[in-house]
């Protein structure tokens, strides 16, 4: 591993994390916010991982895998490493528990008050537990090939940001302090540069390139299943009807597009 690429992808594993402060600071500071806007910038960031997931990550977790294990076997290797990315973010989505984490934290006896801390909570808990395979994804990318490490940072950043609003908004209106309001919110996102420990640890002890092909696939696999199930969904609720596609058709052309000229 490149020592510079290391630290790249430590550097965009938190850029992207701690975006969830920036969307926090945009809830609390800023009187009216375009739904539309925010619909479109939603779908984009679901554009540009879909698109990256398929024509970057799986095609290089193809290459590096057939190599090494043949075309038939490299590439069931590496759509067996995509599912599993998907099973991994639907078991996290499905097993953990957020009440009793809500419960102890949350003691205002003001039954509005209550509810309101506990849905800043459970957004906070469930971002922290998605941003760290996205840290994951982030850093393994960057060690890989920094200019992909630099697309999913950004749009992780993206799609970070609304998820900060989501935790700060309740919070604040219910303890009317902004400054408890951005604390949890920014910390929320530090699972992210925690992810991108864990790839560190992982391939400082083992180091080679069907690690790396499997690696890509799972994280193919994570990233398709956030634009899926929590992008998309979102901006269909925040916009109109035609403001998710919008954004994912121009995620994918400024993706194809950029490639392209990357390659040129």
């Amino acid at each position: 591993m490149e020592l510079n690429n290391i630290y790249l992808g430590f550097a965009l594993a938190t850029f992207a994390g701690l975006s969830t402060g920036i969307g926090s600071l945009i809830a609390l500071y800023t009187k009216d916010m375009s739904k539309r806007f925010l619909a479109i910038a939603l779908g984009l960031s679901a554009g540009i991982m879909i698109y990256v997931s398929f024509m970057e990550m799986m095609q290089l977790s193809f290459e590096s895998l057939m190599i090494i294990y043949g075309a038939t076997f490299g590439k069931l290797i590496s759509v067996t490493g995509f599912v599993m990315g998907l099973l991994l973010m639907l078991l996290i989505d499905q097993l953990f528990d957020h009440q009793s984490i809500a419960d102890f934290i949350s003691r205002s006896e003001d039954k509005n008050e209550s509810i309101l801390i506990k849905t800043g909570v459970f957004s906070a808990i469930a971002l922290a537990i998605h941003n760290f395979p996205e840290g994951f994804a982030t850093f393994t990318a960057t060690v890989y090939d920094p200019a992909i490490g630099l697309t999913l940072a950004t749009a992780i950043a993206v799609h970070n940001i609304p998820e900060g609003i989501a935790v700060a908004v309740p919070i604040y209106y219910a303890t009317k302090s902004k400054r408890k309001a951005f604390i949890i919110s920014f910390a929320s996102g530090l699972a992210e540069p925690m992810g991108a420990l864990i790839g560190f640890l992982i391939f400082r002890t083992v180091f080679n390139e069907a690690l790396f092909g499997i690696s890509f696939a799972l994280c193919a696999g994570i990233m398709v299943y956030v634009a899926l199930n929590e992008l998309l969904p979102v901006a269909k609720d925040y916009g109109q009807p035609s403001d998710a596609i919008i954004g994912v058709t121009i995620g994918m052309i400024v993706m194809a597009v950029s490639l392209i000229m990357m390659y040129i």
